[in-house]
């Protein structure tokens, strides 16, 4: 048991002090990850909209892509991202490969379908009643997506919730776009991972605290915003 107890005096000492730049690894971590699930929303959420209203053969095509999406390994993200930004890859010539842009472009990927999926599934809880009647009333696309959107909010919190959990905990991807550079694309995930391998199990479990503290307050915050919906629609 004194590993335990040594490793989280260790951290905490760690995170009280600023050593091994914890803190720094921390920012960094939430630059990238709430970049990447800024962008993932501002295109996810359009796209399941586009996947919750429409009746083509196109939506479901997109839905098959966007529910095996929600299955896709991030180590095989994390390939295809590097081959694309590598030497000679398609993207090389922009130099973005072991880069913030990088790692923020693969997380993007991941999230993206998951965030699609969740808000296709909340629109189509809609019924379609509700579109057809605002229509009727001279409602404009905008107004009649702002409406819809409006009645299944609760389902788009589970989307940023989704989106945020699978990649602020993700390490694959990352690391292997993002090279785990001191202080420029060293994250908590992979820093766990390489104090871990050096045996720095206090320094390791200092950001595994704090990982797990953030992925809590997150979702503490996301159900409070869904409990407040709730009380007031029966308000």
């Amino acid at each position: 048991m004194s590993i335990y107890v040594d490793s989280a005096k260790e951290g905490y000492s760690l995170l009280v002090s600023g050593g091994l730049d914890v803190w720094s690894i921390i920012a960094t971590s939430l630059r990238v990850s709430l970049s990447a699930v800024g962008i993932a929303l501002f295109v996810g959420i359009p796209a399941g909209y586009w996947l919750g209203t429409r009746r083509s053969f196109g939506r479901r095509a997109g839905l098959v892509l966007a529910n095996a999406g929600m299955g896709l390994p991030p180590v095989v993200v994390g390939l295809v991202v590097a081959m694309t930004l590598s030497r000679r890859g398609p993207l090389g010539s922009l130099g973005l490969l072991y880069s913030r842009p990088a790692m923020v472009a693969a997380q993007v990927v991941i999230a993206f379908p998951l965030i699609a999926a969740v808000s296709a599934a909340a629109v189509s809880s809609v019924p379609r009643e509700l579109r057809l009647q605002a229509r009727s009333l001279g409602a404009s696309a905008l107004q009649e997506a702002w409406l819809t959107l409006r009645e299944c909010r609760m389902g788009l919190v589970a989307a940023v919730a989704a989106g945020f959990g699978s990649i602020i905990s993700e390490v694959g991807a990352v690391m292997m776009v993002g090279g785990n550079l001191r202080g420029e694309t060293r994250v908590m995930t992979t820093a766990i991972v390489q104090y871990s391998r050096m045996g720095r199990y206090g320094a390791a479990l200092a950001l595994g605290a704090v990982l797990l503290g953030m992925i809590v307050i997150a979702n503490i915050a996301l159900t409070g915003m869904q409990t407040s919906a709730e009380r007031w629609e029966r308000g």
